[in-house]
């Protein structure tokens, strides 16, 4: 981190006087904050609130890396946006917000996915990394990019109304001390599948800024080692300690994972090899069935306040939650091809049917998410 003696302006110490005013920041303080490289990996819901306070306080370079553009149905949480931004790549529409409120804030965007291939090179150039993305391939990549260039990692994740935060890095547990390895997709749905209230990620947001402030400043008790819970439903927090494991396979004492790789993270099933069809397809699979068997059975299995937002014309609705009350009305002479919005409840529907005799369900990869992006543009996104 850059430790050069700043001279701020007579505008920058009026911007910061009551943040330098505190003893445990002062000038020294807040020229390491001009002088550090922050990088958020995520402009949505978990990233718009550390970026915003980031800003504000006085970080000299944030970083910006978010493949993704606004949708409408981002506006509730991720207060970086605003409805004039739907469409908008989200770094783009981040950048315009964060130099509004601070001219002096140097901002580089990625408008790119971070995979094994670029993330070691994106990273290198920062003090500390902030995971906004609440996405757990990019999490453990995140974690092991840093593992390996030394950077700290804060840590972010929300669920409904829960929410968690923690430091992995240097001198304490990486994030695999914890979670070792990634569950399947369909053991851990996302907030499209699941639901979040929007403060629950500004909440756990603003913990991650308020952390890599103490981080840079080298002030306070950092929250390395602990995962601190927070519950919004009952307004309490509760915090577990997390000590590092010596068998982990990235941190540990024998060490088996010595170069950076990425999950991909796709919903299976247990399917029987001698099914006479693939588990899987993606949109542009089906949407060459559906030009070629109009009769094709599409089962949606999202909730119908979602179908009355978009749908494919001749699929059939019935929702995951009533799927075990109502399957005797889906064909079984016929192949199923279940879909939802991303992937994850289509494949727990395909594997309920199986259990029930069902032998030829494919799952459709990407769901309703990926046939907007990739086949009818024209479908509202959400």
């Amino acid at each position: 981190m850059n430790e050069t003696i700043y001279n701020f302006s007579e505008e920058e110490r009026i911007r910061y006087a009551r943040q330098t005013i505190l003893p445990m920041i002062g000038q020294k303080g807040q020229a390491r904050l001009k002088g550090a490289r922050i990088l958020l990996v995520g402009a949505g819901g978990l990233g718009s609130s550390p970026a915003i306070y980031l800003a504000a306080a006085g970080i000299g370079t944030i970083g910006l890396a978010d493949a993704d553009k606004v949708s409408l149905s981002n506006l509730h949480r991720q207060i970086l946006h605003y409805t004039s931004d739907i469409d908008k790549p989200k770094v783009i529409s981040a950048q315009e917000k964060l130099k509004h409120i601070n001219p002096h804030v140097h901002i580089v965007t990625y408008q790119e996915k971070l995979n094994a291939n670029n993330a070691q090179s994106i990273l290198a150039g920062y003090d500390l990394v902030i995971d906004g993305t609440d996405n757990l391939p990019s999490r453990y990549l995140i974690n092991d990019a840093c593992f390996f260039l030394k950077l700290p990692f804060i840590f972010g994740g929300v669920h409904q109304f829960e929410g968690q935060c923690s430091i992995f890095g240097p001198g304490g547990p990486c994030y695999r001390c914890f979670f070792r390895e990634m569950p399947p997709a369909e053991e851990m749905p996302s907030c499209a599948e699941a639901g979040v209230v929007g403060v629950v990620p500004g909440i756990i947001g603003l913990m991650q800024a308020n952390e890599a402030i103490k981080w840079i400043c080298k002030i306070g008790e950092l929250l390395l080692g602990r995962l601190l819970i927070f519950d919004a439903l009952c307004a309490r927090w509760r915090e577990i300690k997390i000590k590092k494991d010596p068998s982990c396979p990235l941190c540990g004492t024998h060490p088996t994972i010595k170069t950076l790789d990425e999950y991909t993270w796709q919903c299976t099933t247990q399917a029987k090899k001698s099914s006479p069809l693939q588990d899987d397809i993606t949109v542009q699979e089906l949407k060459l069935l559906k030009d070629n068997q109009p009769d094709l059975y599409l089962l949606d299995v999202r909730e119908q306040y979602e179908w009355d937002i978009a749908h494919i014309e001749g699929a059939h609705l019935i929702p995951l939650s009533v799927l075990e009350e109502t399957f005797e009305e889906i064909p079984k002479d016929k192949p199923v091809y279940c879909l939802c919005k991303i992937g994850g409840r289509s494949a727990r529907a395909q594997a309920f049917l199986k259990s029930q005799g069902y032998g030829n369900i494919v799952n459709v990869k990407g769901g309703i998410h990926a046939w907007t992006e990739e086949i009818d543009p024209s479908l509202p996104h959400y």
